[in-house]
């Protein structure tokens, strides 16, 4: 079995969040919530697709197959970090 490779990346971006019960919120709470920021989410996998609008990761990969796809608008991306497979830094050890 020969999988393509693809970039495994951790990406660090704010999330767009919805708060509040269904129905009637008391207004002074959601004021106080309000403040605070978007929750700043990490998120690892291997990148399927990736430009200026968004990346898509995978965080499970085969050669014919994959889990589902995060979609992350690159609007919301502070950082992308690739990551370095184990091998690799096994062997610049050994060197």
């Amino acid at each position: 079995m020969k999988i393509p490779l693809y970039k495994l990346v951790e990406v660090i971006w704010k999330d767009a969040e919805e708060y509040g019960e269904i129905g009637w919120n008391d207004l002074k709470a959601m004021k106080r919530y309000a403040r605070k920021p978007c929750p700043l989410m990490k998120s690892v996998g291997y990148v399927l697709y990736n430009d200026t609008q968004h990346i898509s990761l995978a965080s499970s990969i085969g050669d014919k197959e994959c889990s589902s796809i995060e979609k992350i608008p690159m609007a919301f991306v502070k950082r992308i970090s690739e990551l370095v497979p184990v091998e690799e830094i096994h062997s610049v050890k050994e060197s």
